[in-house]
């Protein structure tokens, strides 16, 4: 039997973040479960995510906002708050703060 390995989401964040950091917590043939850093990021002028599976996001600490297509919306989110964007649906990060770090805890399945 394997030893349990306790980790904290919140640990080993840098200092300096001069690019998204995207880190794979866990990745099996069902479900996927990034951990996001951001500080100021956000995506590419008209670029849109469009995945093959659902993604269910909540944002651990800070503040974001995203634009959603199909229908057209834009949602903001603070820490806590959590969306579930189905396969398919384009959206995109418009915003994250630029003065703190912001925490993605996300789950594609």
């Amino acid at each position: 039997m394997l030893k349990a390995v306790c980790e904290n989401f919140l640990n080993d964040i840098p200092k300096q973040i001069p690019d998204e950091i995207i880190e794979s917590v866990l990745n099996d043939k069902n479900i996927t479960i990034e951990r996001i850093i951001s500080k100021g990021h956000f995506s590419p002028p008209d670029q849109f995510y469009d995945q093959d599976k659902n993604e269910w996001i909540i944002l651990i600490q800070g503040q974001a906002v995203l634009s959603l297509e199909d229908p057209i919306e834009e949602v903001q989110m603070n820490s806590g708050d959590y969306l579930l964007i189905t396969a398919h649906r384009k959206h995109r990060v418009e915003w994250t703060r630029p003065d703190v770090i912001t925490i993605w805890l996300a789950i594609h399945f």
